[in-house]
């Protein structure tokens, strides 16, 4: 039996700063800035939590220190998705994904 042919890699995502207002992402080349008013998970997390991206598909990003997942959709245009970007602070809550980007 023969394997199938490996996929396109899927990573590409990269933490590149964080200030007391948000945080920077450097995703497939563009940055992207997630302010912590519309990513309250992330306002509390340690740098280490937020270094800690995984990427289980192209458009898909899950920090499972935090338990949060966004689509690009969702980092892009967080004002498309109103109950993923503007929950309330509390990490028991995180931003599940709300349908793709």
């Amino acid at each position: 039996m023969r394997s199938a042919e490996r996929g396109t890699s899927t990573s590409g995502v990269e933490l590149l700063n964080v200030s007391q207002h948000g945080l920077w992402l450097l995703i497939d080349g563009g940055e992207h800035y997630l302010p912590f008013d519309e990513f309250p998970w992330f306002r509390d997390a340690t740098i280490r939590q937020l270094s800690r991206i995984d990427r289980p598909t192209k458009d898909h990003f899950y920090w499972p220190e935090l338990d949060v997942d966004l689509s690009l959709g969702n980092i892009k245009r967080p004002e498309d998705y109103p109950l993923a970007s503007r929950a309330g602070c509390s990490r028991s809550a995180p931003p599940h994904m709300e349908g793709g980007p």
